[in-house]
């Protein structure tokens, strides 16, 4: 396989030159470029293939957001990764649209290389030419919500505020009524009523609505013909339950917000390359489900039997192009194949697995066909068998609450 190409850019050459030593392990894998300023970076660019860019956010002249920026039109097939520094928060909301992955500064030596692993896995996925051929079936592939959309504009606002998030729900009336529905069950444990957005945003955070806003625009943007056998409502249940349970494990586990708040998004979104197969080609997902219940397997057998792959490979790839975090894609991606997941340790694919396997056998008639299996070598690898037990009882105390509301 052809080695990777990643470029570091950074406009102090001690850190360039840590980067080089730190690195040389890794060269018998990837190639690695190095440049000093953002003109220097695009020159190599220009002269080869670059993978993967890792770029400090402040420079001279030109910063890291406008050279990620450039990147992202002038070569979208590389993978975007931004080091940044606490002072750094409102160049961050400039990026948020341009950028798979933040990490911060001093970037710690092994997440650099893990990230960076897992980066170039997700690319070679992406450029599979089975899902290339499905998704060219697929036709054009649908856009982020529009309310969603307008949110991300209010964020990239430096004037933007909590309030202004407020107003945008709260002028889409039926996305307003949603998220107050989902911002009241039990699977959030809040012990008052919420009875608008804008007091959501601030007992819930801004990255749980937003996580929110998104799922409930991708289920009710995309239009489903009518079917005996797919269920909307229960994807929808089961999505929700999914996302509940990852976001209660990864609170119990660690206190890092960004994998909290990323493990929620990616357990709402984990199966929403079923709906996008089923809108776009429903005759031959109705064909898959059918396989799935009549031949005692499990739908994610059927899909690659009828398709060549999985509703994570098309589920990342369209969470990929709406540029969500990398952390989120590769969670959607994996979380039925960890085995192929680079340094698949405690974090969002792994917990969206868990968390997945659980939904469904807390309510086993979401699920078509046999039940996923747990990858009981992999968590056990990570250190996290023997939590199955535990994180199983949470969740079901959890859904037998919402069951009572």
């Amino acid at each position: 396989m052809e080695k990777k190409t990643v470029l570091f850019v950074d406009d102090e050459p001690n850190i360039l030159s840590g980067l080089k030593r730190m690195l040389r392990p890794m060269r018998r894998t990837m190639n690695f470029e190095f440049a000093e300023d953002g003109p220097a970076a695009l020159e190599v660019m220009a002269a080869k293939k670059v993978d993967v860019v890792v770029s400090d956010m402040r420079m001279p002249g030109m910063d890291g957001a406008t050279l990620l920026a450039t990147i992202q039109d002038q070569y979208p097939h590389a993978i975007r990764i931004m080091l940044t520094g606490q002072a750094d928060d409102e160049s961050i909301l400039r990026t948020v649209s341009v950028v798979h992955q933040f990490l911060a500064k001093p970037a710690d030596p092994e997440l650099l290389k893990q990230v960076i692993n897992r980066a170039t896995a997700l690319q070679d996925l992406m450029a599979d030419e089975r899902l290339k051929e499905v998704i060219s079936s697929i036709g054009p592939l649908p856009s982020l919500p529009e309310t969603y959309a307008r949110l991300q504009q209010v964020l990239r606002d430096p004037d933007g505020s909590l309030a202004d998030v407020a107003a945008v729900i709260e002028q889409d009336l039926a996305m307003s009524a949603k998220v107050l529905q989902l911002v009241n069950s039990a699977f959030f444990g809040l012990f008052r009523h919420i009875e608008s957005p804008g007091r959501a945003v601030n007992l819930l955070g801004l990255d749980t609505i937003k996580a929110l806003v998104l799922g409930v625009g991708v289920f009710t943007d995309m239009k489903t013909v009518s079917s005996k056998i797919f269920n909307v409502k229960a994807l929808w249940a089961h999505s929700m339950a999914t996302a509940a349970f990852a976001k209660e494990i990864a609170i119990q586990e660690t206190d890092d917000r960004v994998l909290i708040d990323h493990t929620f998004v990616a357990g709402l979104l984990h199966d929403v390359g079923k709906l996008l197969l089923f809108c776009r080609m429903p005759e031959e997902y109705e064909q898959a489900m059918h396989l799935a219940t009549g031949s005692s397997c499990s739908l994610l057998e059927a899909e690659q039997e009828i398709f060549g792959l999985s509703h994570g490979d098309v589920g990342g790839y369209l969470i990929g192009l709406w540029g969500l975090p990398g952390p989120v894609v590769e969670a959607i991606t994996f979380h039925h194949r960890l085995h192929s997941y680079p340094d698949p340790g405690f974090g969002p694919a792994l917990i969206v697995h868990v968390a997945d396997y659980i939904s469904y056998r807390l309510v086993p008639d979401h699920c078509i066909g046999e039940k996923p299996q747990l990858d009981e070598e992999i968590l056990d690898q990570a250190g996290m068998l023997d939590k199955i037990g535990q994180w199983s009882d949470l969740c079901a105390e959890l859904q037998e609450k919402n069951s009572d509301r």
